[in-house]
């Protein structure tokens, strides 16, 4: 259905729905053996910054199985490793890494649109040259953190561009990759491509990387031979403060907020704007839209008993904000507080207090 035009509390439902059907699809035995099988071949860890964008969405647009490839999503791609909870939760996802002798890829995205500028990301005033700059400061800082030799996390600034879903590879020499330019499905002539592009690399760490490289190639035949929807007017409902929201891989459906930057409110008003200004411009009903705070927990017992908390806090931090900011919005707000249980990625609504 067209989840933009419908009343307020048909579209929750509808989300709950689709969150139950990702939960549902993940867990299944095909799924899990998937993941299983890749993982045995493929030992290092593959983590991704990037922006809230549903458009990027790096397990369809490698062939990758999802659950491989962990996310850190936040409004414009931007972050800091200086931020205390940031660094924080980077630092045990490596340490957790590490300790099972895995080395860590982590790709520091940005993304464009080689058709319109006005496709690109919002959070960087579609200036492509400027978001790419920030996820250079980023691979700095993650040098600074876990080391310049890239012996165990190895961080590629990595291109998005959104029309055909495909990567561009920035290489330590200067010099880049454009999947899409690749001419044919070859991995033994990529081999010596990433090697060139990447001469310090682990061997392991390269060979992990090929299967992301030809399983874009794949995905771009795909694109390619459909008809895509590219100039999409921003209809964004709902506002999502958290981690946790890998079901919400849609364009122009939901703004999320992660929870890493000690400024969370600056943030959640400029969201709150972005909705107002869509009900205001007729893009999605005025009759309400969503606020919900997840936060996804590893273990039961204590571990999902902080995750309540700090759902709870979030959920009422940014209730808040909203409310001082945007009283007239404030009043069609539909709040969610929800926990996400890792293992199962179940979405479990819990009572705001």
């Amino acid at each position: 259905m067209d989840t933009h035009s419908k009343p307020i509390a048909q579209r929750i439902e509808w989300l709950m729905e689709h969150a139950r059907r990702h939960s549902e699809a993940f867990t299944s035995s095909e799924a899990y053996l998937a993941r299983q099988r890749y993982l045995a071949q493929h030992t290092s860890a593959v983590a991704a910054l990037k922006c809230m964008d549903g458009r990027i969405n790096l397990s369809v647009a490698t062939h990758t199985p999802s659950g491989i490839i962990q996310p850190f999503r936040n409004l414009g791609g931007m972050f800091d490793l200086g931020w205390p909870h940031l660094g924080e939760v980077l630092a045990n996802y490596v340490h957790d890494q590490v300790t099972i002798g895995r080395r860590v890829l982590l790709l520091i995205t940005y993304h464009y649109s080689k058709s319109d500028k006005q496709r690109g990301c919002a959070g960087f005033n579609y200036d492509t040259d400027a978001a790419r700059a920030h996820t250079y400061a980023i691979k700095r800082q993650v040098e600074h953190v876990f080391g310049a030799g890239h012996s165990t996390v190895y961080p590629i600034v990595c291109g998005f561009e959104t029309d055909e879903d495909a990567l561009v590879l920035h290489g330590t020499n200067g010099e880049t990759l454009d999947v899409s330019r690749l001419a044919v499905r070859d991995q033994d002539g990529l081999r010596p491509s990433l090697e060139k592009l990447f001469p310090d690399m682990p061997g392991q760490v390269r060979f992990d990387l090929e299967p992301l490289v030809l399983g874009n190639q794949a995905r771009i035949a795909e694109v390619r031979k459909i008809e895509r929807t590219l100039d999409v007017e921003h209809r964004e409902w709902m506002i999502c403060i958290g981690r946790g929201f890998d079901f919400l891989h849609m364009p122009n459906l939901a703004l999320i907020i992660g929870p890493y930057s000690p400024d969370l409110a600056e943030p959640i008003r400029n969201a709150a704007n972005i909705i107002e200004s869509n009900m205001r411009a007729g893009r999605i009903p005025d009759d309400g839209f969503l606020l919900l705070a997840s936060v996804p927990y590893a273990e039961v017992g204590v571990d999902r008993a902080r995750a309540e908390l700090k759902s709870r806090f979030l959920s009422q931090f940014a209730a808040e904000v909203i409310r001082a900011g945007h009283p007239a919005l404030a009043a069609k707000m539909q709040m969610r507080t929800a926990v996400l249980d890792w293992r199962s990625r179940t979405l479990e609504t819990i009572a705001a207090a």
